[in-house]
């Protein structure tokens, strides 16, 4: 079994650059989805992933590509596992991350303290112009982890990424 004797950094190589299914501007690495590599007691390797919504509807496509991802590096014996607790947090966004989003047109969350409330229900900076004259639209954008607001200045929607 080739898997068992790879290390931790080579099955972290192989899925570094799966992308989001439904962002695929950023990585799973990116969004931290990857939470960790660990050895298992058996020896064995496992991935651990944790979704950002606990019913993402993205959650078998997500484990889909990071197990053609391993199979493709030979890495056919390396296990996947969701782990929901502690439940994702936008605070696991890197900073690559945030940067890939914006630049893709979606407003970053604020981190930690600078989220002012886990709604992050302060002014969305617009991905587009910069502007922090912005509104929500709905609640509810293109996919559960995002929201649609529309700037005030340059009159383009945008999604921004919920704070959770």
């Amino acid at each position: 079994m080739v898997a068992l004797l790879d290390s931790a950094d080579r099955i972290r190589e192989a899925i570094a650059d799966v992308p989001d299914p439904e962002i695929p501007a950023v990585t799973l690495a990116d969004l931290g989805i990857i939470r960790d590599v660990r050895v298992r007691d058996d020896g064995g390797y496992e991935v651990l992933l944790t979704p950002t919504y606990t019913g993402c509807p993205a959650t078998l496509v997500i484990e889909t590509s990071v197990r053609i991802a391993l199979d493709r590096a030979g890495l056919c014996a390396v296990a996947i596992r969701s782990v929901l607790s502690p439940p994702w947090t936008t605070d696991w966004i890197s900073d690559a991350g945030r940067d890939k989003l914006h630049a893709y047109g979606i407003a970053p969350p604020a981190r930690g303290d600078g989220r002012g409330t886990i709604k992050d229900e302060g002014p969305a900076t617009c991905p587009q112009c910069g502007s922090v004259r912005t509104t929500e639209i709905s609640r509810f954008g293109s996919t559960p982890c995002k929201a649609l607001w529309r700037c005030e200045d340059c009159a383009e929607p945008f999604d921004r990424f919920k704070c959770i």
